[in-house]
């Protein structure tokens, strides 16, 4: 859910908010037994084993067009570097493919009519490196950050 839900959309929290004055069109047709949004996160562990070479932290933008065993092929078949822009692009192209329209045509569509073609990307690739975890210490440098603002 978007951040902003957790904050709002409270007639979907509480049932005495699902009446006047909110309008009709935003209420919810059956009372409330509990509320459907909340701010309790879902919080699920994985233990890290050798064979874990990185995590793909990505909006929900990005799972709507790839799946997972598909996002992770792209990471693990190309070089580190640029890997979360390719994972966006192969997302954006399925997009593009959904609405029988070419890549190139989606990119030219201003970024405000866009949002009806897609929904917002965001992807961090973090590469595990196993040799530091198992010592538990990390040397020179301890993070390397590479950032791309460049919109696809």
């Amino acid at each position: 859910m978007q951040v902003s839900r957790a904050i709002g959309d409270v007639y979907m929290k509480h049932a005495q908010y699902n009446r006047e004055p909110i309008n009709a069109k935003f209420r919810l047709p059956e009372p409330m037994n509990m509320p459907i949004l909340t701010a309790n996160p879902s919080i699920i562990s994985h233990p890290l084993h050798p064979n874990d070479s990185f995590l793909i932290f990505a909006s929900d933008g990005l799972w709507e067009h790839l799946s997972n065993q598909k996002a992770v092929d792209i990471v693990h078949s190309h070089p580190r570097v640029g890997s979360a822009k390719r994972l966006i692009k192969a997302a954006l192209q399925e997009a593009a493919k959904k609405r029988e329209m070419r890549y190139s045509d989606l990119k030219k569509i201003d970024t405000k009519v866009r949002r009806h073609f897609h929904d917002d990307i965001t992807v961090i690739v973090l590469f595990l490196n196993h040799d530091l975890i198992s010592r538990g210490t990390v040397q020179d440098p301890p993070l390397s950050v590479r950032s791309d603002l460049e919109r696809l």
